[in-house]
């Protein structure tokens, strides 16, 4: 199949790899010029892994990017994958999805071949149905029927998304007729998965219930572990016993600082702000993203606790991506902790793997480090927020500490060498 994916960001470069390697040709539509070049270089602008050695095998093959429109005409699918990210007020913002609906619908207007309008970013549920699918009509000056649309969500975890795009637990496709659906179906016919086909809304609501019920057991799972600290308890054992429980699982239980990334706290938001334009209060999520708020600063109280006032004080902060084998810092439990830090008067030395220069975009004062050793010299505290299995190794490390106040906000290091923010 011929497809054309709207956006080279994680969502689309991912797509358009996974659909490249199931044997279909893949063009990426992507605005910025830079962005282009660099994929046409096979220079992954993310770090996913294994993400180089698809571009490798399949760029200037079946896989390209452009900054233009022109594969639509030619396509049987296009993928919109552009962001919706966070208005103030915790709403979607849906304003690329419709730019991206009338340049397809531009393309459209002279062909006479079906084509498949696919929405892969998470929208407000009726999306798809209320104003892509009329913005393409009106723009293409085509017909019902004459253009199919479906919503086809995606269920990625950043720094194993490849591995999730090849071996999916599931396949949602929510469509406006059954031939699209079939169409879209037949794009993954070369993987192994359970398909769940439905309506354009239903597809749109499950991708967002899914983040919002892993988000709430994340939260949960925090909570529960504030409690169990000031019990003595480790709170680590309590969910080993509640996850063994077939009908709860034991994934997302883990407590610790609170969620990040570029979806879970956005979808929540989303889905808060959905439930009260239609009149509805959303105790349970809003309860869910304010215990994700306050939960990154019990660290801050920890450690001062033990050290006092923070002002001019040295703090080493391991971690600053949302989480392990990603340079995504968006929502970073790390960006709380360093803003409280600096507040609080602190001098923040930094190590991350792959985030540093990432987050040197919002922080330029504070002090990166090539090494955990190095951000940890004459360190009055260490606060260790991403969960990279490299820090599981440090011990003797943390000896060049002024102080070996220790915080673990990820269960990550050696028993006895650190406080935990809730065991």
């Amino acid at each position: 199949m011929k497809i054309s994916v709207i956006g080279g960001g994680y969502v689309g470069l991912i797509s358009a790899s996974g659909l490249a390697e199931c044997g279909h040709d893949v063009t990426i539509i992507e605005i910025d010029a830079d962005k282009v070049d660099m994929i046409n270089n096979a220079q992954p602008p993310i770090f996913e892994y294994n993400l180089k050695e698809l571009l490798n095998k399949y760029v200037g093959k079946s896989l390209i990017a452009s900054t233009s429109y022109e594969s639509i005409a030619e396509s049987e699918v296009s993928l919109i994958c552009v962001g919706t990210p966070s208005l103030p007020d915790g709403s979607a913002d849906i304003s690329y999805i419709l730019s991206a609906a009338q340049q397809i619908g531009d393309m459209r207007k002279t062909q006479s071949n079906f084509h498949v309008v696919t929405v892969k970013s998470t929208v407000p549920p009726g999306t798809t149905k209320n104003f892509v699918l009329p913005a393409v009509l009106k723009q293409s000056e085509k017909q019902h029927g004459q253009i199919g649309f479906a919503v086809n969500p995606e269920f990625l975890r950043e720094g194993r998304a490849l591995e999730d795009f090849l071996h999916p637990d599931r396949i949602v496709i929510g469509s406006e007729d059954n031939k699209s659906g079939e169409i879209i179906e037949k794009m993954y016919s070369g993987l192994d998965a359970p398909v769940l086909r439905t309506h354009l809304t239903a597809a749109e609501m499950i991708k967002y219930t899914s983040n919002a019920l892993l988000a709430t057991k994340i939260s949960f799972a925090n909570e529960i572990g504030n409690i169990c600290k000031t019990l003595s308890v480790d709170v680590y054992d309590v969910m080993k016993g509640v996850g063994m429980d077939h009908r709860l699982s034991p994934h997302f239980l883990n407590a610790g600082c609170g969620f990040g990334g570029s979806c879970f706290p956005k979808d929540v938001s989303a889905l808060a702000s959905i439930a009260k334009d239609i009149g509805e209060e959303p105790h349970l999520l809003n309860a869910v993203l304010q215990v994700n708020k306050n939960q990154p600063l019990k660290m801050i109280s920890l450690l001062e606790a033990k050290t006092g006032n923070l002002s001019q004080k040295k703090i080493a902060v391991l971690g600053l991506a949302f989480k392990d084998f990603t340079d995504d810092i968006r929502e970073s439990r790390a960006i709380t902790i360093i803003q409280s830090l600096l507040r609080k008067g602190a001098i923040v030395s930094a190590y991350d793997p792959m985030a540093n220069e990432n987050m040197k975009e919002i922080f330029p004062e504070i002090i990166y480090c090539t090494n955990a050793r190095s951000a940890l010299i004459d360190a009055d505290g260490c606060l260790v927020v991403t969960e990279w299995p490299e820090f599981s190794d440090l011990n003797e490390e943390f000896h060049v500490m002024k102080r070996q106040i220790i915080i673990d906000g990820r269960r990550i290091l050696q028993k006895g060498i650190a406080e935990g923010i809730c065991w």
